[in-house]
């Protein structure tokens, strides 16, 4: 961390090189007999992924949140690691990496858990599903959107969600589905709770193909609920909530009127997913993503990405809460792929910036203390850089080194003792 004063402002200065200096140190302090094997399996899986969120938005959302001293509770792990983030090509969608996650195959932008061929790969979930566990999905965008989806269902294109939606009901049969996307739900012209074309968003609105998929989880057993309150009620059982017609946030062009204020706050979901999971003494495998951090990148909106950070955040607490009270939990913290060329940079009147989307936001203050930062973009799209991994818990030491993303999948096998099937 540098400080510097220029034109009588001073500025707190984080360089994502440093950043990527300091994990490799970390990193190449790990012994190499401590990923050679997991010596005692894990019972339950939390896996957090902040779509879009790289190392330099993990640290704004520091510096906002807990200052030059603080961590993050997704910081404060033993163990760290560093993703490449390539599917089939150098940038990847969300698609293709939570695909790889799931199944450990490298795939095509847009693909739902199948290979480059087209060809269905088993996930991480049904494999622990098949052992006896429980799974959920949680999430502020879609529950059928890309990530969420690449763990229970297998489609050639991300855009298939009422397909997607019908295979985690009938297929992964995914134990509690928690988050956005009523849409995809309801057939055309038969809006659920949420109405269709509302002021906020006049293109949102029911758009389902496979029927009514909420009446369908209804006859499958799933409590089905719309608020929070409704949530709170539901003890035990299979439980689905959808909370929005689209993601549970609203962003807009130019960043102008973006809102994040969910009805359920992603950690209120999470805990109620993992009060939920956890009833199964063969244990449980929960993935928890928050969405807002890719969406408020994509239109250069740093403020609600570090909010949406803020929020991940929370939930991250909530399972290292129910981790110390259940040592067999292993917890991960990833992301998918950074959103916008994010840096961070010193307040200066006189340093360069782009116009529009691309200008540079804040000044943002740095928590408990009299510094500031200003963010800047390079992109509105997703980037190739490298994302980092902090894992605690049994067989968190697995997680360390530098890895392609679909190793995540095989350490994820090797931490739960299963085996692949051919």
């Amino acid at each position: 961390m540098k400080f510097v004063k220029k034109n009588g402002i001073k500025a707190a200065i984080v360089g994502t090189a440093a950043t990527a200096l300091l994990i490799t140190s970390i990193i190449s302090t790990q012994s190499p007999n401590q990923v050679e094997a997991a010596t005692t399996k894990t019972k339950n899986v939390i896996l957090f992924i902040g779509d879009g969120m790289g190392m330099a938005q993990r640290d704004a959302i520091r510096l906002a949140t807990v200052g030059l001293k603080g961590n993050l509770a997704m910081d404060s792990m033993p163990y760290v690691g560093l993703l490449h983030t390539s599917s089939t090509v150098p940038v990847t969608d969300s698609a293709a990496s939570a695909t790889a996650y799931a199944s450990g195959v490298k795939t095509y932008n847009g693909a739902i858990g199948m290979d480059a061929n087209k060809v269905k790969v088993k996930t991480i979930m049904e494999y622990a599903k098949e052992s006896g566990k429980s799974t959920g999905i949680v999430t502020t965008s879609q529950v059928t959107d890309a990530t969420g989806a690449a763990f229970g269902a297998h489609v050639d294109d991300r855009s298939k969600q009422s397909e997607i939606a019908l295979q985690l009901l009938t297929q992964s049969k995914v134990d509690v589905i928690l988050g956005g996307g009523e849409d995809f739900w309801y057939p055309a012209r038969e809006p659920g709770k949420f109405p269709d074309e509302p002021s906020e968003d006049p293109s949102e609105k029911s758009k389902g193909t496979q029927g009514n998929l909420v009446n369908k989880a209804k006859q499958l057993g799933y409590s089905y609920v719309s608020s929070k309150t409704e949530m709170q009620k539901v003890k035990k059982g299979k439980l689905l909530g959808l909370f929005a017609n689209e993601e549970m946030f609203q962003q807009k062009p130019e960043g102008e009127g973006d809102i994040y204020n969910p009805v359920v706050s992603l950690a209120e979901m999470t805990k109620k997913a993992i009060d939920t999971l956890a009833t199964n003494n063969k244990g449980f495998f929960l993935m928890v993503e928050e969405e807002g951090t890719d969406e408020f990148a994509h239109q250069n909106n740093a403020k609600m990405t570090i909010k949406a950070g803020q929020e991940l955040d929370k939930s991250v607490q909530v399972a290292k809460d129910f981790a110390k009270k259940n040592p067999n939990t292993l917890v991960l913290v990833l992301a998918d792929h950074e959103t916008g060329g994010f840096s961070i940079e010193e307040v200066n009147a006189d340093d360069e910036s782009g116009d529009g989307i691309s200008k540079e936001d804040g000044p943002f203050a740095v928590a408990n203390s009299k510094f500031n930062f200003v963010v800047d973009w390079t992109t509105s799209g997703h980037t190739a850089v490298d994302i980092p991994i902090t894992a605690m818990g049994p067989n968190a030491e697995l997680f360390t080194g530098i890895y392609e993303n679909t190793d995540v999948f095989h350490k994820l096998m090797q931490a739960l003792g299963l085996k692949i099937k051919k």
